[in-house]
């Protein structure tokens, strides 16, 4: 039996498709502000498929860098490695692709992984997600 991967599909959609096949990864747009698929990414992981973000550390507006700037100043890492973390924390089956320019940049993203959010940094980065669009 085949395993695909879907890209940019709805819930709807994701239920079409396992009636031909089974489906073993998501990818859809999703990161700390881009939130529309919390519900879908739930059911998700309830099936156990695996969830690919892309799009995981951009398109955020001022006032959602700020909020990861802080959350970064308080754990003394970078806004990117908290976005990345917040990720890693908010499911069990994500998988993050970010991209790397060079070493350090990977070195960068790998300390991503051992980052662990307090629950306040992690309310604090849930409601940007809702903050008012500058």
């Amino acid at each position: 039996m085949r395993h695909l991967g879907l890209s940019n599909v709805t819930p709807q959609q994701l239920a079409e498709a396992q009636k031909l096949t089974d489906i073993v990864c998501v990818q859809n747009l999703y990161n700390v502000a881009h939130r529309t698929d919390d519900a879908f990414l739930d059911d998700l992981t309830n099936q156990g498929i695996a969830y690919v973000p892309f799009f995981p550390l951009g398109g955020f507006t001022p006032l959602q860098s700020a909020a990861l700037d802080a959350a970064a100043a308080a754990l003394q890492s970078t806004p990117m490695q908290v976005a990345q973390a917040w990720l890693l924390q908010r499911s069990p089956n994500m998988l993050l692709i970010p991209g790397t320019s060079s070493l350090s940049h990977l070195r960068e993203n790998l300390k991503a992984a051992t980052l662990e959010l307090p629950p306040e940094i992690i309310t604090s980065l849930d409601s940007i997600a809702a903050a008012p669009k500058q």
